[in-house]
């Protein structure tokens, strides 16, 4: 998507209309917000609707990280203990893996 060639307050809509779509578990939009806004937000010269692009370029980014570290954690959580749960780790896995390597 080309920012360039809309109006400010186009582009603060759009950023924030994908941070709060962001609220709806999806995660991925607001890594899509910070790449589409961080040009606008951080390296282009000040105009009055900067510093809310700014706020919520920087919200995006944090939620986008916890998501992630979130995510890690409950891969390594459930790859160690798979097999120690039992039957409710398999009804918790979409493929079930022979063996208990």
């Amino acid at each position: 998507m080309d920012f360039s060639k809309a109006p400010n307050p186009r582009k603060l809509q759009l950023c924030r209309t994908y941070f709060y779509a962001g609220f709806a578990l999806l995660p991925f939009v607001w890594a899509i917000n910070v790449c589409w806004c961080f040009e606008e937000a951080f390296r282009k010269p000040p105009f009055p609707e900067q510093s809310q692009i700014k706020r919520f370029v920087i919200y995006s980014a944090v939620g986008t990280l916890l998501w992630i570290v979130a995510l890690i954690a409950w891969i390594i959580i459930f790859q160690t203990n798979r097999t120690a749960w039992g039957a409710t780790a398999d009804y918790m896995s979409f493929m079930i893996p022979l063996g208990s390597a």
